[in-house]
């Protein structure tokens, strides 16, 4: 984009030439990057409170990113950091078990109902990962079923761009991943449950798992179609598969339950991250105690990690969950969330943008689009990207932020009270107009 934008400022500036010298694109995560809305340097953030976050130059913006989801209490929540703080001055890691590792399994059990074993692991990826992996132990078989746009970490196997096809075999949807690898990998698509029952028809006998997102949030906010997850846990069922819920980003985020409690469809296993580790990098795999006894070292299925259960995301995560489980806080963001929601639609009709918000829980997403709903890929492919990026820039430059790509949710927290949610509204008003004026 040609136009200069107030945000960043120069020190932003600063940081990202500095970065681009010693990181690939400046970025420790693509998602991270502008390159979806015109390029340029992105926000340095130096501190974050609540519902704010302040970057390196000082400015301030209302927070819809929230870490990618972990931040359902607002930023630097006072009991999060003290157990971080207290935890952190008895010993950062000892590969060695620990109490913290007892509890938080204990928390996770009580709150998800289908769990009741967990292994813990270090990121939503390796979740994931292990989940496949335990899949295809358990079963003894080799295939998977996964959906296009739904992104489950950059596990080679699941990292499969297929586009919006009805079923396609493995292509590899980044150089680096062999076509070998992903010859095992089938895609269906999302919210079509013919696409999938197609598949199963076609290798039912073979199939290790179903892997989805409960509420597709990786090609922004796509929840599922009526009897969409009811059909997979049928078909699951039906064919000995194993139905696996990606709830990184679902969970404990669309219902104190996690979005199996939320939908009342009940999966085989469940891989957990973002929220569980209260903004610390932690991820989890759960299940039945008969299916999860096939890891090592009760099973043959092997699997490790040197900070597994790492003292410091273990003691966020229980102040985290602690919170969550009794449902007060998502009771507060509900009515918070309508009104952002409320907002934002009657400024954009003020302005006769087409535009589009669902949601789930505590996550939505916004389409700029004359559609009244949105349900798989292609269709959020099909959006206007161009107008997303002005918006984007437009609310950035009025102090709120949002991810920087039109395929990602977005995110509110307990903290984002009246103030952050009138601050929204009105730098959206502006935002709308520079959509409006092109």
């Amino acid at each position: 984009m040609s136009q200069t934008h107030a945000r960043p400022g120069p020190k932003s500036n600063e940081w990202f030439e500095r970065a681009q010298k010693f990181t690939p694109g400046g970025v420790n995560s693509p998602a991270r990057a502008f390159n979806g809305v015109g390029g340029g340097a992105p926000a340095f953030i130096d501190h974050a409170k609540g519902a704010w976050i302040t970057d390196v130059d000082g400015n301030d913006y209302v927070d819809y990113v929230g870490s990618f989801g972990p931040m359902i209490l607002g930023h630097a929540d006072p009991r999060v950091v003290e157990a971080v703080q207290t935890q952190a001055a008895k010993g950062l890691s000892f590969g060695a078990p620990t109490g913290l590792e007892v509890q938080l399994a204990e928390l996770i059990t009580e709150m998800v109902a289908s769990i009741e074993s967990v292994r813990m692991v270090n990121s939503g990826t390796e979740a994931a990962m292990t989940a496949v992996r335990l899949s295809r132990g358990y079963t003894g078989r080799k295939k998977i079923l996964k959906f296009a746009g739904n992104y489950h970490g950059h596990v080679d196997a699941l990292l499969v761009n297929a586009g919006s096809g009805a079923l396609t075999l493995g292509i590899p949807g980044s150089p680096g991943v062999p076509e070998s690898v992903v010859a095992d990998t089938l895609v269906a698509t999302y919210n079509d449950l013919d696409s999938a029952r197609q598949a199963f028809e076609q290798h039912g006998d073979d199939i290790a798992c179903v892997m989805v997102e409960p509420v597709a949030g990786n090609m922004n906010c796509v929840p599922p179609v009526d009897g969409f997850l009811e059909g997979l846990r049928t078909l699951c069922t039906d064919y000995g598969a194993l139905l696996v819920f990606d709830e990184v980003m679902t969970g404990f985020r669309v219902h104190p339950g996690c979005a199996q409690a939320y939908f009342g469809v009940t999966p085989d296993v469940t891989a957990l991250g973002k929220i569980v580790g209260g903004g610390m990098p932690v991820g989890a795999v759960g299940g039945p105690a008969e299916v999860m006894k096939t890891l090592a070292p009760t099973g043959p299925v092997y699997q490790a990690g040197t900070l597994s259960g790492h003292p410091l995301g273990m003691a966020a995560g229980i102040a985290t969950l602690e919170q969550i489980r009794g449902g007060a806080v998502h009771q507060a963001i509900e009515p918070q969330l309508d009104k952002l929601l409320a907002g934002l639609n009657e400024r954009a009709q003020k302005h006769g943008v087409p535009f589009l918000t669902q949601s789930a829980g505590a996550m939505f997403g916004m389409f700029f689009t004359e559609a009244k709903t949105i349900t798989r890929f292609d269709e959020v492919a099909a959006c206007d990207l161009d107008a997303f990026s002005r918006f984007f820039h437009g609310l950035l430059d009025n102090g709120v932020y949002l991810a920087p790509a039109a395929f990602e949710a977005a995110f509110i927290s307990r903290a984002h009270d009246d103030a952050a949610i009138q601050a929204t509204l009105e730098a959206a008003d502006k935002a709308f107009a520079a959509v409006a004026a092109g």
